[in-house]
């Protein structure tokens, strides 16, 4: 064991920049909506992809609710009811993660996996949304952490007017999947 600890990567989850040099910061020119959150990953073994299936699985009962909600009311102006962010990944229907692109992941589908970042997105009419879990390495002196990033393309006025209202939600439902990432596990 290594004598010397590691400074601590953020236990808290907390507001960062996207990535550079991962796929979710290629989509990054012409956004016009953008955030990450980080927070010490705790499992640094575990692929982007199983930390995100892990941390859907455990959507809390209000972020279902407000889904739910969303849905329904998204209708009404002809965009897609996504479903639930835990919604048919593939442990829950059996089905082998290696070739995980072709699936969606609850309400996203996969457009980019290693074992260090998964980036999953969903268009609409109104916008494009990516989302990523990318683990970040220790740097010397530091511990391992992983960043959960948003980068959205509006396409149009509905879609100004969905972020308008979903933002502040969004920034919500963004910390705390960050926090229980980092929660996962814990003892």
């Amino acid at each position: 064991m290594n004598a010397t600890p590691a400074l601590a990567a953020p236990t808290t989850a907390r507001a960062t920049r996207v990535p550079p040099g991962t796929a979710i910061h290629a989509t990054l020119p012409g956004a016009d909506f953008f955030d990450a959150y980080e927070v010490a990953d705790r499992h640094p073994a575990r692929s982007a992809l199983q930390s995100w299936l892990d941390v859907a699985a455990r959507t809390p009962a209000w972020t279902r609710a407000l889904m739910f909600v969303r849905n329904k009311a998204v209708r009404l102006v002809g965009l897609k009811d996504l479903g639930q962010l835990d919604d048919g990944h593939p442990p829950a229907s059996g089905r082998s993660l290696r070739d995980a692109r072709s699936y969606r992941v609850g309400i996203f589908r996969i457009r980019h996996l290693s074992d260090t970042e998964v980036e999953m997105g969903q268009d609409d009419k109104h916008l494009d949304v990516q989302v990523s879990i990318c683990e970040q390495p220790a740097a010397p002196g530091t511990a391992p952490r992983v960043v959960l990033s948003t980068v959205v393309h509006i396409h149009n006025r509905l879609g100004h007017a969905y972020m308008a209202v979903i933002t502040p939600i969004h920034r919500v439902i963004a910390r705390g999947t960050t926090q229980r990432l980092a929660d996962h596990g814990k003892s």
